[in-house]
């Protein structure tokens, strides 16, 4: 059976990293959806584990090809999803965790109907700029430019399949574990694998 696709979006400054983070290291099954991308590394970042970190014209090669799912500029940079490459890891049985914007979710869905869309909320927008301003590296305009995006984003919520709150950490992975899980039990998912064991 191939692998299962959960997408994941929060608006900048959520703790969306934090959570992926800790998502991956406590389920194996998991693996992380590598994007390319044509924004510099940040620090700690690592090429072909983080992102493909490519240049401009490289990302256009990949459009022209027609080999991206889903492709979007964000804050002046670009980010894609290789189809080919998300085919490929699925079908080894695993299961992708996507990191990508509405847009980005919405793409992936038209693609691959079976994605699970799991959206990631802050407490409120109070809380969402605090966070954002206690980063300390985000000029003023920047940090409006991400407070927009983040209310722009809020608008898209309705079309999700999940919420979680952000509110205490430990509470929130657990809810996105438990989304896991019962998006693995679902009937059309688990049945087709258990079928040959009951059925003549």
């Amino acid at each position: 059976m191939s692998g299962n696709i959960f997408v994941i979006t929060a608006p900048s400054g959520t703790g969306k990293t934090t959570l992926l983070k800790e998502l991956l290291k406590a389920d194996d099954r998991l693996r992380f959806s590598i994007s390319f991308t044509t924004r510099p590394p940040r620090s700690g970042e690592v090429h072909g584990q983080d992102y493909f970190f490519i240049s401009i014209e490289e990302f256009r090669r990949l459009q022209e090809q027609g080999d991206l799912v889903e492709c979007v500029e964000q804050f002046g940079y670009w980010y894609g999803t290789s189809k080919a490459w998300i085919k490929g890891a699925l079908a080894g049985g695993g299961d992708l965790v996507f990191d990508l914007d509405t847009r980005g979710a919405r793409a992936v869905k038209g693609h691959f109907p079976q994605a699970v869309l799991i959206f990631i909320l802050p407490p409120d927008l109070t809380e969402l700029k605090r966070r954002l301003q206690v980063r300390g590296d985000l000029p003023p305009e920047e940090l409006q430019r991400r407070l927009e995006q983040g209310r722009a984003e809020l608008r898209e919520v309705s079309w999700y399949d999940f919420l979680v709150v952000n509110d205490q950490f430990e509470q929130a992975l657990a809810q996105l574990k438990a989304i896991i899980v019962a998006s693995r039990l679902r009937v059309s998912r688990a049945w087709p694998e258990l079928a040959p064991r009951f059925l003549p």
